[in-house]
């Protein structure tokens, strides 16, 4: 897979060296010549170049791109970036890095973002995560889709408490402290966790 890296700060090159460890093409795209850094990440193309002009994007081949992930430390830049590799290049999945929390609304699809990364409201969700216990706690957001990467951890009243699951094997039970996740619509959200959640008092 050929992934286009907008943004070759600490972000962009910590992302870049898991990508190629795992066997993936990557070219990390920065503007800075303070940011190309050949030796710290000396597996990668690197791009001296502005990501939010098009004549840059041409030369760094976007069309070629599976995937665009726009990281840099500025919220305008990133939109820019995801708004053309969608837009110009049908780059098929844009990933883009929310530095403002109060920003985060405007990554979705009008923008070409399919997955928007928000850290501050990602180790959030992952310290409720640590310590909530029957409530439902929203991990990742997948604006594409309208969907969300949910977590939940099954408390001991739960009306699945004992239930079999396929996976597994179908020899085992959901017990009270199992972590679940699911990728659910926002609108059913609710209603997933009423269901999971607090056993129904029966009549």
């Amino acid at each position: 897979m050929r992934v286009a890296i907008a943004g070759a700060g600490a972000v962009g090159r910590s992302i870049a060296g898991e990508l190629l460890e795992n066997g993936h093409e990557v070219l990390l795209v920065d503007k800075a010549p303070t940011a190309i850094s050949v030796e710290r990440v000396p597996q990668a193309e690197w791009l001296l170049a502005d990501a939010c002009e098009i004549t840059s994007l041409d030369e760094a081949a976007l069309q070629r791109c599976n995937v665009v992930i726009a990281a840099t430390g500025d919220d305008k830049v990133n939109l820019v970036v995801s708004l053309l590799a969608k837009t110009e290049y049908g780059v098929p999945r844009v990933v883009a890095r929310v530095n403002n929390p109060k920003n985060e609304w405007l990554f979705n699809e009008s923008w070409g973002v399919d997955v928007a990364v928000s850290t501050p409201r990602l180790m959030s969700a992952l310290v409720e995560e640590a310590v909530s216990v029957g409530d439902l706690v929203r991990l990742l957001r997948f604006s594409h889709g309208d969907a969300n990467l949910v977590e939940l951890t099954l408390p001991p009243e739960s009306a699945l408490a004992g239930t079999r699951v396929l996976a597994p094997s179908q020899e085992d039970s959901l017990e009270a402290g199992d972590e679940l996740l699911f990728v659910a619509a926002q609108a059913r959200e609710e209603q997933l966790e009423d269901l999971l959640s607090v056993r129904r008092e029966e009549a």
